[in-house]
This record gives C-alpha cells, structure tokens and sequence, in this order.
C-alpha cells in the first residue's frame, strides 16, 4: 500500500524544501536572520501540510490542509520577490525556484481537485436508510390511553 512518503506532490514540495535550505545555509547571518528563516520554514510548511493532509480522514480537512500548503507556496514565492529585491540569489536560481513552485501549485490543485472527486463519488454510493415513516393513530380509542373519560368530555365540548 502507498504511503504519503510515495505522493509525487509530496516529493516535488521536499525537492524544493530541500534545495532552499542548502542555499540559506550559505548566506551571512543576518540574511539567514531576515529572510532565510522565514523563506524556510514557509518552503518547509508546504510538504508540511500535504502531509498533514494525508494524515486527516475528514474530506473538509484534507482539503482545508491542501489550501493551508498552497497559502505556504505563495509565501514562499513572496520571500523569493524580497530575496530577488536584496540580491541574496541569482535571477536564473530565482527563476528555476518560482517554476517549480508553479508546477508544484499545478500538482497540488490536481490533487485537491482528485480528493473532491473522491468525496462527490463516495457521496453518490453512500447508503442511507430510508427515514422512518412516523404514523398516529388519531382514533378515539387510542386517546383513552393518554385522556381519562373526564378530559375526554371536557375536551369535545
């Protein structure tokens, strides 16, 4: 059986994750301060909650984790824009970052577009016993159970 470690999704967010590190790792200490913190932990998080996702059985939080990691990817590509404007990578590592990033949100809206494919499927062979048909017997026998032959009389007059 597959396990979340075997999502491609998962693969791609930790390939970028991985590659941001190993540049952060060689900046001065107030760039890694700043910005390398910051763009780590955001990259970080993006495999973070597709994971987390993975680990939810409820189709809302599964779905409500994938638009958690998506929100990451786009921080991560802001602190790219901050880390282009300060001049801490080269515009072609900038480049190959945000593609990625782009091909990595194509993945992760298929994969939350498959989940809500998997939640309308389930939906539609759920099975549901059919509501019970509740009836009364408004007959006047069944009024003597609950009215004595006093209340009755009060009752109909």
């Amino acid at each position: 059986m597959a396990t979340f470690e075997d999502l491609q999704v998962l693969k791609s967010a930790e390939v970028i994750a991985d590659s941001i590190w190993k540049k952060v790792v060689e900046w001065d200490e107030f760039a890694k301060d700043v910005l390398g913190k910051q763009i780590t932990r955001s990259a970080d998080s993006i495999g973070a909650n597709i994971a987390e996702s993975v680990g939810r059985y409820n189709f809302g939080e599964k779905l409500q984790f994938l638009y958690y990691s998506r929100g990451s990817l786009f921080e991560t590509k802001y602190w790219l824009n901050r880390i282009q404007e300060r001049k801490l990578m080269k515009p072609d590592e900038i480049r190959e970052y945000v593609d990625g990033l782009t091909a990595l949100a194509r993945q992760l809206n298929a994969f939350a577009s498959g989940l809500k494919t998997v939640r309308a499927e389930q939906k539609k062979t759920s099975v549901r016993e059919s509501a019970p048909e509740y009836t009364t017997d408004l007959s006047e026998e069944s009024f003597t159970l609950f009215f004595s032959e006093e209340d009755l009389a009060f009752l109909n007059s």
